[in-house]
């Protein structure tokens, strides 16, 4: 029998919890835990201001006893135009992350539904994530589609 859980909207004072699965989900893709722990910090003050103007937006599923079984956030991106959607706002989805004892029960699925009817609803067409290889089958099952994508990681000297 699956446990029931529900869905909230993340407020700021949940981002201590939305960095604790930020980290997890690093750590569950195999980054080292030095470059994990340096990214924590700068990654909560880019958040709490972002959470509290809405730029990022975070959905948190709570299992019955109120704990915080997973989660899921979105940031609003401001883009130009493109041949395939003229909007000027895009969503980037990531932080998607279920503590292991839930896994494989929908809850992931239903965050990623939940993301996507906010997006519908407010009329942001492209949404865009970066899929781990655990992921991957979900988000094709909901209609997402490699791209083009390219990336290069330039060295700094802080490193």
């Amino acid at each position: 029998m699956t446990e029931p859980f529900t869905i909230r909207v993340a407020v700021p004072a949940d981002v201590e919890i939305i960095c604790a699965h930020r980290r997890a989900m690093f750590g569950a893709m195999g980054s080292a835990r030095e470059r994990i722990a340096a990214m924590d910090a700068p990654f909560a003050r880019w958040l709490a201001p972002r959470l509290a103007r809405g730029e990022y937006r975070g959905w948190l599923a709570e299992n019955a006893h109120g704990t915080v079984i997973a989660g899921a956030g979105l940031w609003l991106v401001a883009g130009p135009p493109t041949p395939s959607d003229q909007s000027l706002q895009r969503g980037y989805v990531f932080n998607v992350f279920t503590e292991p004892d839930f896994r494989r029960r929908g809850i992931a699925r239903q965050l990623m539904n939940t993301v996507m009817a906010w997006c519908r609803a407010n009329e942001i067409r492209v949404i865009a994530l970066h899929a781990s290889d655990d992921g991957r089958a979900l988000y094709a099952s909901l209609g997402f589609e490699p791209t083009n994508e390219m990336r290069i990681l330039l060295p700094t000297s802080n490193l």
